[in-house]
């Protein structure tokens, strides 16, 4: 289990520095954790909301567009910036100088995640500049986690289940851990004294906030819709939801990733047809809040039938309409946020790429290769030394 830490640590502690902008393209989430013990101590955390203009920015790249080389290199630039600014706020906290952090790893921002989809070999970009952000903090960056379990017949996704079993991991019962970003992605976890121990199972679900994030932005310019309040107002439409079902994605198995290649607005716009425009726009919310919630828990279901305790990170862990359904779809099932059991819901997967580059520093693998599929361990990420 995670704890805080209260004083600064001494010089040759294994700090390092995680950095995370996921799908909901709300912000950079930054933690510096300490490594040196038996369990990784939190010694502080920060946040950094991306400005509107570099949030369209990075929604305008999911797509092929005009001049589009030049576009992503500039918001990487602005990126860079960001993570520099993160990085600011967690050394100012901790009362850290910068020659005490071992590495920073940024896990940078995706615009594209198409693994294994072309003749078997796939690809995956992360964009960020790494180079400027070791340039402005003075700091090893790791970068470009994802590329080589890609490489090696995976899905570069997810990567955080090792953190996951090393945060979570129960003795003698099964646990599920779920992440709610812009995508829902599973972690199922064996129990630890088991046979089965090392059979950790990680992949996407389905949409998390993606889509419910696009939709309130689209009718009342926000960027979330808070505690989902508007989709309350709302009511599940069940002809639509089962239109949204269908997509074949949800009874692949896994391993399997995805993205907002997959789950965008032209997406919604093609599975729910004439339904966009005759329902009010409050129930479309409502549903798409059920979409996510009820793929989770037949994901939950149908792969861990044996779990009665599910952890929820993310933002989506913070959204109570979506938490409450969560519950009503899992019955049986003890949820509840992360925060619980020690990790605060917005910082788990900071967390896990700080442990990412601490594995690429060690040359220690950093995927169990068993969940993304990769034909076997690997150390991963690329080193920009400050």
């Amino acid at each position: 289990m995670l704890t805080r830490m209260t004083t600064a640590p001494h010089f040759h502690s294994e700090l390092y520095i995680g950095l995370m902008s996921g799908t909901s393209l709300d912000g950079v989430d930054g933690v510096l954790v300490d490594f040196s013990g038996a369990h990784p101590v939190l010694v502080a955390d920060a946040y950094a909301p991306f400005p509107p203009e570099l949030r369209h920015a990075f929604l305008n790249l999911q797509h092929a567009g005009h001049d589009e080389i030049h576009r992503e290199a500039l918001a990487a630039n602005a990126l860079a910036s960001l993570y520099a600014e993160c990085v600011e706020q967690l050394l100012k906290k901790s009362g850290c100088i910068r020659r005490e952090i071992r590495a920073i790893g940024a896990h940078g921002q995706t615009i594209r995640h198409q693994p294994g989809a072309h003749d078997g070999v796939g690809y995956t970009r992360q964009t960020q500049h790494a180079a400027v952000l070791a340039e402005h903090t003075g700091i090893d960056v790791i970068a470009d986690f994802r590329s080589r379990d890609v490489a090696a017949g995976g899905q570069g996704a997810p990567l955080v289940p090792a953190v996951h079993r090393a945060l979570f991991g129960l003795q003698d019962a099964w646990r599920v851990v779920c992440n709610i970003g812009g995508i829902a992605n599973l972690t199922v976890l064996p129990p630890q004294a088991s046979d089965a121990r090392d059979t950790v199972l990680g992949f996407d679900c389905g949409p998390g906030n993606a889509l419910l994030d696009h939709w309130v932005h689209t009718h009342h310019g926000h960027t979330f819709d808070r505690d989902g309040a508007w989709a309350r107002t709302g009511h599940v439409e069940e002809a639509l939801l089962a239109r949204l079902r269908a997509e074949p994605f949800f009874d692949l198995p896994p391993p399997k990733s995805t993205g907002r290649d997959l789950f965008n607005p032209t997406w919604l716009k093609h599975r729910a047809g004439d339904a966009l425009n005759s329902l009010r726009p409050q129930v479309v919310q409502a549903t798409l809040l059920a979409l996510t919630t009820d793929t989770i828990a037949d994901a939950v279901r149908r792969y861990a039938p044996q779990a009665t305790s599910l952890v929820v990170c993310g933002g989506g862990a913070r959204n109570g309409a979506l938490m409450e359904r969560l519950g009503a779809q899992s019955p049986g099932v003890e949820i509840a946020p992360s925060d619980q059991f020690g990790v605060p819901a917005n910082q788990v997967e900071a967390l896990a790429f700080a442990w990412l580059a601490r594995q690429c520093v060690r040359r220690e693998p950093g995927n169990l290769h068993h969940a993304t599929g990769a034909s076997g361990p690997r150390v991963l990420g690329t080193i920009y030394p400050a």
